[in-house]
């Protein structure tokens, strides 16, 4: 149905426009989020009657990789349909509240990021494909790190535990997806959740199991995963209020909801639920009850309750999972509104102690009352619907595989941890709201007041839920039977109730109210229970050993291999090419012959020269001289290319040797002009090294290549290129439409090595070592004079210019059916940049004025806006075509791989410039990154004139008295 797609699209549309809405509302972009949130929720909670009353999902699909079978299946039943209210009711919460809890200004990145997680939660929801529900998964994961690392410098080693735990679940999760689509076939969830065949494999199934398991406990905060989430309460309160107490622990609840219909009855599932969700509702109550920082207590309370919820899915009855799912709502509801009560105290009070608070009731009377209420719904005091969830639990609980005595087990220690909760939401309200003030803050509370209304309407209405549903409990009933019948497979036809008479489960909760406070009145309100330590250690201490240990681990193992010698890190993969060479000689694989002619009188002339190219690099002393050898034999193998029919190669290869030699030249500025000198036998090693390796190549070139006759895939490209794509030119084809995926992410690889060079060079001060003196005589001759010397390559370049940048041009709009295309127009384009550079006078001269990390991005961008289109037609990066008419009768034919071309030609000349500018132009400050400091006039620099004076590796001089540059020109 298209309000699942409206409601993905509605969410990205809003996550897009957040950056312009919020440059013009500031921290009130958060009515805006809120008011798009409540809009998605009215209109999902309109889909009751036919998602509750019917039965029936609502479903929606569309194709995304068909040729993988994976299409963006969206599919909301009564399970879906819940959390996907929770993930829209709860988010416009707490924007809204947001909106009051900042300061005045601009929060930039917080809002950007709550929707992309509201985005993501949805998706993750909604998702019947197990490619997308993983997709959706991970971006929790990485929103929820950004999140928590916006909050300051003090949230980095936080953000990162909590990135490494939630992604190591996200591995396991990966894993069960892929074990699962292989063997049933199909990606989509619903299909292979029905699906018998895999489940009968015993084994098959407890692996999954298994994997799937582990991303739930590292989700949801299950022990002994439990500590991240304290520990991401360095985050702002609203995204613990959000993420961290309503949507993305609720993540791993969903997961374990979903997979109930497979695991139900499965041992490993069963088992690891109910132990680890038991002990983590004992563990988190306990700790909670320790804590003296509001938020602290909310966050182990959190993970207890998440520890009762994956206890009660364990039990994978009917029944179990009615509990589960009121109590999901109820926890939604009464932890929300705690967590924003956090907020409100301490925006008001200054302070999230304990120990510094009490008695705030008198001054906040309202906020005293959300507290009272959300804290009573925890506790499970009726009429709150905090109490029937609970008394559903413990009924649940009691059903609990493995005969009579395991459900009595489960419901005690039930029964113990819902104990301390009794007490520590007792601790929660009465040591914040009731009682004398107290610490040092004591005199400063006659200043507290009330917050807005703005500021605390979202948390009262919030806890007024769960009083409201208490009351009208029954309302739940079509929800609770749907995810029991989503779940399980079974309606469990529930009626939910305040008073269901006397049975167990009313006795279970009358038995933990009553040792809860029996445990507040013996440690004085839970006060002297707090700040004790009951272990050494901590999770984030041993998280932070192992994750050391681990480090350690991995430099040693590197070690073995690791060296800055270029020798020896190309000794690996010499060795590899031996060895390999070896063992095919010994094995003796028949290598089919050559087919025809396998040499021209031509070739042998080409490979001469080459030859003659790479001695001579050998010997040579000159670095500059080296590099003009190595040249030679590029332009060597350009002109082969040529020969040989391959022009798009050819030109590409011509290209990139005029570019490296101009990039080179710019960084030999910064390296001696000679090479050191290396002992004979050095130079014997590697000579026989580099025979032997070049040797071996060379004969599996010629026996794997030599002229055959073109293989199935080449025929294939050249047969159906043309009908397929449009265009004519196979090699831009195959770059820009059947393997676009590949070459965008080369693109990706190029832009980011062009930020490299920019971060990398302006974070150092390299002194180029001719640079090093300055000329102890003045220089008159107008050969070394920098303005006089340019005079022939600025006139050449001011006819040249323009005609580089239009066949720039040509090539890029040409490179579909003749040579050209994206990368060659850009390296076009990128050497009228070079010309420019080499025919300044001086390097002020020479800087070209553009944002060019600007132009790498928007080219990054422009090729997976391109990507994009291609969902138009049902895949990512699939080329859209169109035949436009031309006046005469002709056609021509646009393809949106032309625009792909775009992003490929804005990212090689925005390389191309950071090379030009980082390399060889001024700094900041205005002066030669690699320059050393003017002498004052009339004084020399000291050295010889012979090793100070201009050369050809790229320095000018003028007379004496004015700083000598390098420039362009003297190149």
């Amino acid at each position: 149905m298209l309000l699942l797609l409206t409601s993905i699209l509605v969410l990205a549309v809003t996550v897009l426009s957040i950056p312009l809405v919020e440059r013009v509302l500031g921290r009130n972009t958060g009515w805006f989020a809120a008011a798009v949130l409540a809009a998605l929720t009215a209109l999902i909670a309109a889909q009751a009657p036919q998602v509750l009353g019917s039965g029936e999902a609502l479903t929606y699909s569309v194709p995304w990789m068909p040729q993988i079978g994976v299409e963006f299946h969206l599919r909301m039943d009564a399970l879906g349909w819940m959390f996907t209210l929770l993930v829209t009711g709860v988010g416009a919460l707490i924007m809204a509240y947001s909106t009051r809890y900042f300061p005045p200004g601009r929060r930039l990145g917080f809002y950007l990021l709550m929707t992309l997680f509201a985005f993501a939660m949805t998706g993750l929801v909604l998702a019947d494909d197990v490619v997308l529900l993983y997709v959706f998964w991970e971006l929790t994961t990485i929103t929820s790190f950004y999140l928590i690392g916006l909050s300051g410098p003090g949230a980095s080693r936080p953000a990162i535990r909590t990135f490494l735990i939630t992604a190591l679940g996200g591995l396991a999760l990966l894993g069960a997806v892929v074990l699962l689509v292989v063997r049933t076939g199909t990606t989509q969830l619903s299909t292979i959740l029905a699906d018998q065949s895999w489940t009968q494999d015993t084994s098959f199934t407890a692996l999954v199991a298994f994997l799937v398991v582990g991303a739930v406990f590292t989700k949801s905060a299950q022990f002994p995963f439990h500590y991240w989430l304290p520990d991401a309460m360095a985050a702002s309160t609203p995204v613990s209020a959000y993420l961290h107490a309503a949507a993305m622990v609720k993540a791993g609840i969903y997961l374990a909801m979903r997979f109930t219909p497979a695991f139900g009855e499965v041992l490993v599932w069963n088992t690891a639920l109910i132990a680890f969700g038991l002990i983590t509702a004992v563990v988190g109550a306990v700790f909670a009850l320790q804590q003296h920082d509001l938020k602290r207590l909310a966050a182990y309370s959190t993970v207890s309750q998440l520890g009762f919820l994956i206890a009660v899915i364990g039990i994978g009855t009917p029944e179990a999972l009615v509990a589960a799912a009121a109590h999901t709502v109820a926890h939604a509801l009464f932890k929300s509104a705690l967590f924003m009560v956090v907020g409100l105290v301490d925006h008001e009070a200054g302070t999230r102690d304990l120990r510094d608070l009490g008695g705030l009731a008198r001054r906040m009377p309202v906020t005293a009352g959300i507290a009272t209420l959300a804290s009573l719904s925890m506790a499970g005091i009726p009429p709150l619907l905090g109490f029937v969830s609970k008394e559903y639990l413990f009924a649940g609980l009691l059903g609990a595989p493995g005969g009579p005595w395991a459900g009595v087990l489960a419901g005690a220690v039930a029964v113990g941890a819902a104990a301390f909760t009794f007490a520590y939401s007792f601790r929660f309200v009465h040591s914040a709201f009731f009682g004398e003030p107290r610490g040092k803050r004591r005199a400063e509370q006659e200043d507290v007041h009330e917050a807005p209304v703005a500021f605390w309407g979202p948390a009262s209405l919030s806890a007024l839920g769960g009083l409201v549903l208490g009351l009208a409990v029954p309302v739940l009933d079509p929800l609770v039977n749907g995810v029991s019948q989503d779940t399980t497979g079974t309606a469990a036809e529930a009626h939910l109730l305040l008073w269901h008479g006397f049975n167990p489960e009313l006795a279970m909760s009358a038995l933990a109210i009553g040792l809860g406070a029996l445990l507040v009145w013996r440690t004085a309100s839970g006060d002297s229970y707090a700040g004790r330590a009951l272990l050494p250690v901590d999770g984030p201490s041993v998280f932070e050993r192992i994750h050391s240990a681990l480090i350690s681990t991995g430099r040693r193992v590197g070690d073995l291999t690791r060296t800055d010698t270029v020798a020896f890190h190309l000794g690996t993969p010499v060795v590899v090419v031996l060895v390999l060479a070896t063992a095919v000689l010994w094995i003796g694989i028949d290598i089919p012959a050559p087919a025809g002619q396998t040499s021209r009188p031509l070739d042998w002339l080409l490979v001469g020269l080459m030859g003659v190219a790479v001695l001579g690099a050998v010997l040579t002393r000159s670095r500059l001289a080296a590099l003009a050898l190595i040249g030679v034999a590029g332009f060597t193998t350009a002109l082969w290319l040529f020969f040989l029919g391959a022009f798009d190669v050819a030109l590409t290869q011509l290209l990139v040797e005029v570019l490296t030699v101009v990039v080179a030249v710019l960084v030999l500025r910064r390296l001696p002009r000679r090479f050191h000198p290396v002992t004979r036998k050095r130079s014997a090693l590697t000579a026989v090294i580099a025979i032997a390796v070049g040797s071996v190549a060379g004969v599996a070139a010629f026996a794997l290549t030599g002229r055959r006759e073109l293989s199935s895939a080449a025929s294939y490209f050249l047969d159906n290129a043309p009908e397929d794509t449009g265009g004519t030119n196979v090699v831009n084809t195959i770059l820009v439409d059947y393997r676009a995926f590949d070459t965008l992410g080369e693109l990706v690889v190029l832009g980011v090595a062009g930020l490299i060079i920019i971060a990398v060079l302006r974070s150092t001060d390299l002194l180029p070592v001719h640079q090093a003196r300055k000329p102890s005589v003045p220089v008159t001759n107008p050969v070394f004079e920098a303005v006089p010397n340019t005079v022939l390559m600025r006139t050449v370049a001011k006819y040249l210019l323009p005609i580089l940048v239009v066949w720039s041009l040509y090539l890029l709009v040409r490179g579909h059916n003749e040579p050209g295309g994206g990368f060659i127009g850009g390296l076009v384009g990128g050497s009228a940049f070079a010309l420019t550079y080499l025919a300044a006078s001086s390097d002020a001269a020479a800087r070209i004025r553009l944002a060019y990390p600007t132009i790498i991005g928007s080219g990054v961008l422009v090729a997976l806006g391109t990507g994009l289109l291609g969902f138009l037609e049902g895949s990512f990066l699939l080329p859209l075509h169109a035949e436009i008419p031309l006046p005469g009768g002709e056609y021509f034919h646009f393809t949106t791989a032309l625009i792909f071309d775009v992003g490929v030609y804005l990212v090689v000349v925005g390389v191309l410039l950071a090379a030009l500018n980082e390399l060889g132009l001024e700094s900041g400050d205005g002066t030669d990154r690699a320059a050393p400091p003017p002498s004052p006039p009339g004084t020399s620099g000291g050295g010889n004139a012979d090793e100070t004076a201009p050369s050809s590796e790229g320095s000018g001089a003028t007379a004496a008295g004015v700083d000598t540059t390098t420039t362009g020109g003297a190149r």
